[in-house]
């Protein structure tokens, strides 16, 4: 099932809003995030590097690890009051105008 970013956001929202905790600071956050990142680089060095996974290291994946990222991304713009949709719409307009030919186009002929 496909979700918007809206729709995503207010499912992490409902989820978070059910602890007394509620959403981590700031700090806390981007040090999680950073967490997060680091597992992500682990994966992709195991799958694409020269550091093969140990035998006794659990399996993981790219894809978890990218899912873990986007979770607290997503819990981080709510914290912050930020709305995904629009800030991915200001991003996309940026690279699309700031970046327009900055790479090789490929051939649409």
């Amino acid at each position: 099932m496909e979700k918007s970013l809206a729709e995503i956001q207010r499912e992490v929202d409902a989820y978070i809003g059910q602890f007394k905790e509620g959403y981590f600071s700031p700090l806390s956050m981007l040090a999680r995030m950073s967490e997060e990142v680091g597992e992500l680089a682990r994966e992709v060095n195991h799958s694409f590097g020269e550091k093969p996974k140990k035998a006794d290291e659990p399996e993981n994946s790219i894809e978890l690890e990218l899912g873990d990222i986007l979770f607290i991304t997503v819990c981080f713009a709510n914290s912050l009051g930020i709305d995904l949709t629009e800030t991915m719409n200001k991003v996309m307009h940026k690279f699309n105008t700031r970046d327009a030919d900055r790479w090789t186009k490929k051939n649409t002929d």
